[in-house]
């Protein structure tokens, strides 16, 4: 349950970090009212997460998530360049999760 827990949060990372995006410094209200929801949601599974998995597993798992699904929300919905570099960087991410949690 746990590593469910913090999957849904690393999601919820990104979440908040496209609507802080959208926010324009905090003068739009849906996007801050979600940014702030998102987050609160995002740091709460994470200390749920981290009662049973260890904290540098958790962080980085999560942490590796909400980078990936930011930088791929980038690419896909604002238009930022989608090069074989910058995808294979996302790719050497997501190999190191996949690693931690295989490793752990």
């Amino acid at each position: 349950m746990a590593w469910i827990v913090l999957v849904v949060s690393g999601v919820l990372e990104t979440v908040w970090a496209a609507a802080l995006a959208r926010s324009r410094g905090f003068t739009a209200v849906l996007p801050s009212v979600t940014f702030l929801v998102a987050l609160v949601l995002s740091m709460a599974g994470l200390a749920y997460a981290l009662r049973s998995i260890p904290v540098g597993t958790g962080y980085a798992t999560w942490v590796g998530i909400g980078a990936v699904g930011t930088a791929l929300y980038g690419m896909v919905a604002l238009g930022e360049p989608t090069t074989a570099a910058r995808l294979l960087c996302l790719v050497a991410i997501v190999a190191g999760v996949v690693g931690l949690k295989f490793l752990h």
